[in-house]
């Protein structure tokens, strides 16, 4: 039982260890579908792309969720996005 804890610990430590070295990816960015202009956030860790494809990427890639629902949020007020 003490090995198979003592390796449960190890394993843990290098996860751990792999994920604090691993660079922070850009996982969300702001879509807008041509047909309607709605803004949408999506998340490119999903393994799919939107359907239908009539949308544009109207912002680069950002790792946080809450600087791309700022840029939504300023869209939304100047005019070039619709809800």
């Amino acid at each position: 039982m003490r090995r198979f804890t003592a390796l449960c610990a190890a394993a843990t430590i290098t996860l751990s260890a792999l994920v604090v070295v691993s660079p922070a990816q850009a996982a969300f960015h702001l879509i807008r579908w041509d047909g309607t202009r709605i803004c949408q956030v999506w998340d490119d860790s999903l393994p799919t792309r939107p359907w239908p494809s009539d949308y544009r990427n109207v912002s680069r890639p950002h790792a946080s969720l809450a600087s791309v629902l700022a840029i939504k949020d300023s869209m939304l007020k100047r005019g070039r996005c619709s809800l």
